[in-house]
This record gives structure tokens, C-alpha cells and sequence, in this order.
């Protein structure tokens, strides 16, 4: 069953694009906002981390009402690649516990550990069908001297209790045909699902809970009215107790509010038509999703029905749809032996929000009015963690208390040009991997 795409999304048709929003189950329509209403919590915001919250809320006995500007799913976490994968991609255990202090550091690495078990078990516990395959994640390494820092990285992770394993290079190359591997870094937690449909479970859970969903409500402002906050829509308010903004890197509305603090970085992800299953079992056996440890990341997985999924981002990103797929696809069958290049059914571009300091962090712009941000391209595994954490501080735990730090809610200086920093840091990646190779 497909879903009913007669639900549009405003503005962009970017989500008619991608293999998720062709594919993904149906979610029946939710109510639209015409009149003012009242709850606990207002949760702006129908991603991963805001339906989490809502959802953890709603069971915790609150009142609770979700707003999303456009679709369910319709922002970031429906154009991700569906890796599922518990830790930091820039930040290593040493390195956070020399940046918060051992006992902060190590609350916050406990808590991005048990992320993809947590959303595994909760795909598995309540039933939602998203395709979820918890086969463990391949970091692979494509020099020894990254394959070192693999090894400090994974010994590091193991005297916190996780249960990483290092591959040597005949191993590794048993479960991976990328043409660099030198050895592996394999997390059994991680894995791989379909993004929308586990947004869409997620929604399920949380109307089941009692939380009212509201699509096509865009939040333009927030703003104390008596003792409680109104959140103000063109159609209608929702006056709250307590405000939660989880809106990632969108930048309608109040949703700027947190999208000023983060570099969004625009990811093209492609799609390609079902492998043979001989390609399948030569390039992933185990079906493992993969990333290797080059500056310019190579990546890839499969689908359901064995499409070769992959990503990467353009140093201009003008026009840049077609351009893209071909480099991906081209980069998939040289990366892997292809017999050729592999035929290109999808192509998308969704949005990462990278803090400065490559950790996330909540925010308080008020009492009462908290926001949460800071993925940096590990979104299904930490949202799960992240929703409940503010669902935490939404029942009274104070921020000091959290495992995520609390930040101070300014935005990145001079951020219209920080946005142009991607495309720097992706040239010059390339360059230096080229260097490399010589």
C-alpha cells in the first residue's frame, strides 16, 4: 500500500523524489488546526524528534499537541538514507569527555550507545513495519592509518560497555566489497530501516497515546500569553504550558529559532533499480549497512527489495539532481566492481544540521520553552534518545540534569555565510582523498 500522495506537502515537490514517499505505507490524514485549543505541551515540529517527545509525553499522562508546518515526516526524516547507527560521526569518546568532563561526557556517550537499540526494540515492541534490519553497522576502514584510529575509536566504545569488534582486513573484505578496506570497525546495534515508515510508526504510536497531530500548521510564533505560552498559527493557537521546538533545520516560521544555530549541509542520496541477488551476496552477504572513513565518506546500503542506496554532496549545489546521481552511481560501481554502473530509479536531496562542536544540545530560549538540535547525520539512532530527553525536560528534569549539555540559544555568526561552508569542506575533502590515492 502507498501513501495517499493526494496529502501535498507545500511548496517543494522535493519528496516526491525519493524511494521513501513512493513506497511507504499509508498514513490516514490528520486533523487540521481552524480554532484555538489548549494542552500541556505544544510539540512543534513531525520528525523523528518531535514525535518521540510527543509520543513519551502522551504516556507519561500530559495533554499533548503536535504542529507540523508541512507532512508528517516531510522534513528531514523522510529524505535521509534510513542508517540507524549509535555514536557520534565526528566526535569520539575521548574527545566528548575532554570537552564536557568525565561525568557528562559519559552520560552523553551512554545515551547515544543505547540509541539504536532503542529504536530497534521499539520498531520490534509496538509493531511498526519499516523494513528494520538491526545487522549491525560497518565502519570500514580505507587506510591503516585510519584503520588505528578505528581501533583506539572501538576500544574506547568497549571500556564503556559497547559491544564493538574489529575486523582485520580478510574479515572485513568477507562482508564488504569496497575496493579501500584495509579492516573494519562492525557495531552489532546498528543497522538500517525505511525512514518514512518508521516516522509514520511513530505517529501511530503517538495519536494512539491521546496526542493530537496537526499537519499543515506552521508555526510563526511563540509568545507568553498570562502563565501560559500561545503558539500562533494561521488558523489557530495552542496555548501551552510547556513548549517544545524540534524542527531541525528547517527555516519557516519559529523554526528559525533553532536552524540559526546549526550548518545545514544538503545531501543528495540516490536510489538505484534492484540488484541481482549474485551482486547482492558479493558486495554485502550480511546485508550490512556500510561507511568507510575517507574526508569525501563513501556510503551505501541496501533496500527491501535490494536497491543499492548511497549519498554524497555537490560542491555547487545549483541544479544539481542529475549531475549528482551520475557521480553517485558512477562512484558506487567503481567503489564496488560493478559489472557497469548501476540504473538510477531515485534521486534526492534532504538537509543535516551540524553543530559547531559536532554534539547535540537543548536549549532554553524561556522557561518552559525548550528546543533540541544537533544530529549531525546520526538522525534515527539519536532523535530516539533526544525525544525522550526532552520529554524529560518537559516533566520537570531540570537541563543541568540532562545527558545532552544545554547551549545557549545564539545563532552561528555570520550564518548566511557558515551555510556556504559546506561546499568548501567538500572540495577540499575531495582533494585531499585524490592527494591521498596518489
Amino acid at each position: 500500500m502507498t501513501r495517499d500522495m493526494s496529502r501535498s506537502v507545500s511548496g517543494s515537490p522535493e519528496y516526491r523524489r525519493t524511494l521513501w514517499w513512493q513506497n511507504a505505507d499509508r498514513l490516514a490524514p490528520t486533523e487540521r488546526l481552524t480554532a484555538d485549543k489548549t494542552a500541556d505541551v505544544a510539540v512543534i515540529g513531525g520528525g523523528f524528534t518531535g514525535l518521540t517527545a510527543a509520543w513519551h509525553l502522551a504516556r507519561r499522562g500530559l495533554r499533548v499537541t503536535l504542529l507540523e508546518a508541512g507532512m508528517i515526516g516531510g522534513g528531514a526524516s523522510g529524505f535521509n538514507a534510513g542508517f540507524v547507527v549509535p555514536n557520534f560521526a565526528k566526535a569520539d569518546p575521548p574527545t566528548v569527555i575532554a570537552q564536557l568532563g568525565e561525568e557528562r561526557g559519559r552520560r552523553l556517550l551512554a545515551m547515544i550507545g543505547q540509541g539504536a537499540d532503542r529504536v530497534f526494540e521499539t520498531a520490534r515492541t509496538h509493531g511498526i513495519a519499516c523494513d528494520a534490519e538491526q545487522v549491525g553497522w560497518l565502519h570500514v576502514a580505507h587506510s591503516q592509518t585510519m584503520l588505528d584510529v578505528l581501533r583506539e575509536r572501538a576500544e574506547a566504545w568497549r571500556k564503556l560497555g559497547r559491544p564493538i569488534r574489529m575486523l582485520e582486513a580478510a574479515e572485513a573484505r568477507q562482508l564488504t566489497a569496497a575496493r579501500h578496506c584495509v579492516g573494519a570497525l562492525l557495531d552489532p546495534s546498528g543497522g538500517m530501516l525505511h525512514p518514512l515508515n518508521y516516522a509514520f510508526g511513530l505517529a501511530r504510536l503517538a495519536a494512539a497515546a491521546g496526542v493530537a497531530l496537526y499537519e499543515q500548521a506552521r508555526v510563526d510564533a511563540v509568545a507568553r500569553s498570562g502563565s501560559r505560552w500561545r503558539v500562533s498559527t494561521a488558523k489557530g493557537s495552542i496555548h501551552a504550558d510547556q513548549v517544545l521546538l524540534c524542527t531541525n533545520a528547517a527555516m519557516g516560521g519559529v523554526a528559525r529559532r533553532l536552524a540559526r544555530m546549526v550548518v545545514p549541509l544538503r545531501v543528495y542520496q540516490i536510489a538505484t533499480k534492484p540488484l541481482p541477488s549474485a551482486e547482492v551476496e558479493r558486495i554485502a552477504p550480511a546485508r550490512n549497512p556500510v561507511a568507510d572513513t575517507r574526508a569525501n565518506l563513501f556510503t551505501y546500503r541496501l533496500d527491501r527489495d535490494d536497491r543499492l542506496i548511497s549519498g554524497g554532496m555537490a560542491i555547487v549545489p545549483i541544479a544539481a539532481h542529475g549531475r549528482m546521481a551520475r557521480m553517485i552511481a558512477g562512484r558506487l560501481a567503481a567503489e564496488l566492481g560493478l559489472k557497469s554502473v548501476p540504473e538510477v530509479e531515485f534521486v534526492w536531496r534532504g538537509t543535516a544540521a551540524m553543530t559547531t562542536d559536532f554534539l547535540p544540545h537543548v536549549y532554553e530560549f524561556a522557561p518552559g520553552f525548550i528546543g533540541g538540535i544537533g544530529c549531525n547525520g546520526r538522525g534515527i539512532a539519536l532523535t530516539a534518545m533526544l525525544g525522550e530527553v526532552l520529554a524529560d525536560a518537559a516533566t520537570g528534569t531540570p537541563l543541568a540534569d540532562l545527558p545532552i549539555p544545554p547551549a545557549s540559544p545564539r545563532a552561528i555568526p555570520f550564518h548566511a555565510f557558515a551555510q556556504a561552508a559546506p561546499s568548501f569542506a567538500i572540495a577540499q575533502a575531495k582533494w585531499h582523498d585524490r592527494h591521498l590515492a596518489k
